[in-house]
């Protein structure tokens, strides 16, 4: 099984719900680390004006090309469902590594803090709330109901398997599991 994310775009209005949602479960200070980020993009002009918002959380990889990166072992795929995890003890920090696993992930889904020797963290699929049985935090969030997680065979049967949206590429090398329902210009 691997678990993975929808996102519906045409509902998403970049209200950062699931941004603070994130932040608050995870107790990460304000500041510029930020398991789950917005990505706003904008085309053309008035009066033909398109608008979109595209998260950016760790997509789980069903081949992830950070646990290659991290000269220290550190970060790992579970057997069981997929999700990526990062052992925090064993990161070297973000400057005895060079943040290798941020540079070598195409969604930038590693996070450091911006204090020196600060240790990678990562969206961890709100791994607390799964083992219990919940959606991860961010879904929960959601006013609009543009989030939704679950075993990526599931929300495919479910919503289809688009794969393409403004603000987002897939990359078939990590194969992010994620399903997508695009706003299109």
């Amino acid at each position: 099984m691997q678990i993975g994310f929808y996102f519906d775009q045409t509902r998403c209005t970049g209200c950062s719900a699931c941004r603070v949602a994130c932040k608050d479960w995870h107790d990460i200070p304000a500041g510029p680390e930020n398991w789950m980020r917005l990505i706003y993009t904008e085309q053309g002009r008035i009066p033909e004006v398109f608008v979109a918002y595209t998260i950016a959380p760790c997509w789980h990889c069903l081949d992830p090309v950070c646990v290659l990166a991290c000269p220290a072992g550190a970060i790992s795929k579970r057997e069981g469902d997929g999700i990526v995890v990062v052992d925090t003890q064993a990161c070297l920090g973000n400057e005895a590594c060079d943040e290798k696993c941020r540079k070598a992930c195409p969604y930038d889904a590693p996070q450091f803090g911006p204090e020196p020797g600060a240790r990678m963290r990562k969206c961890n699929y709100c791994l607390d709330r799964f083992e219990a049985g919940r959606l991860p935090n961010c879904v929960e969030a959601c006013p609009v109901r543009a989030l939704d997680a679950g075993p990526i065979e599931e929300l495919e049967r479910k919503y289809g398997n688009d794969l393409q949206a403004e603000g987002f590429k897939y990359f078939e090398r990590t194969r992010p599991a994620v399903v997508i329902r695009a706003k299109r210009p």
